[in-house]
């Protein structure tokens, strides 16, 4: 497959002509995201930290450890 070099100036164009194009979120928009990351990552830290409480007790009173 034979590659097709491009001017550097043109690239920066055609790099510039797509930027524009992007759609940015909101101030408004970013901050609700970042608020539904950090709760959903709370979220799953309790629930393994939940899991991970609940499989040591299990092992240690199948095993009979720590006593």
């Amino acid at each position: 497959m034979a590659s097709k070099t491009t001017n550097p100036f043109a690239f920066l164009q055609q790099v510039r002509s797509e930027t524009a194009k992007v759609t940015w979120p909101s101030r408004r928009e970013t901050m609700i995201s970042t608020v539904m990351v950090i709760v959903f990552a709370v979220i799953a830290m309790l629930f393994f930290f939940g899991a991970d409480v609940l499989m040591g007790f299990a092992v240690e009173k199948i095993l009979g450890l720590g006593q």
